[in-house]
């Protein structure tokens, strides 16, 4: 389930990072890019991969947050722990 879950976050994120970069990137040319009134140093495929995983960042934070919203209060309560392991008076539910 693990898995599944970070699929659900990495790949819109991914795709939304992807169509974020061309809209970006086809209104504002990475040399004339400055940081703090400094052009930036970097190459235009420099800039672009910078940009790519700033913006795949951001998007997993919120994927991420949308799929956290979205759990059941089952899963949000469950006990981690087996049920022999569990503290005496552990006000989790049951484990299953």
């Amino acid at each position: 389930m693990l898995s599944q879950r970070l699929m659900w976050i990495a790949w819109p994120a991914f795709l939304m990072a992807g169509v974020l970069e061309v809209l970006v990137f086809g209104m504002i040319d990475p040399q004339d890019l400055q940081w703090f009134g400094h052009p930036v140093e970097l190459s235009r495929q420099g800039v672009y991969t910078m940009t790519f995983f700033v913006f795949w960042g951001v998007t997993s934070v919120c994927s991420a947050l949308t799929t956290l919203l979205s759990m059941s209060p089952f899963e949000v309560n469950r006990c981690p722990l087996p049920a022999h392991e569990r503290p005496d008076g552990c006000p989790k539910q049951e484990c299953r």
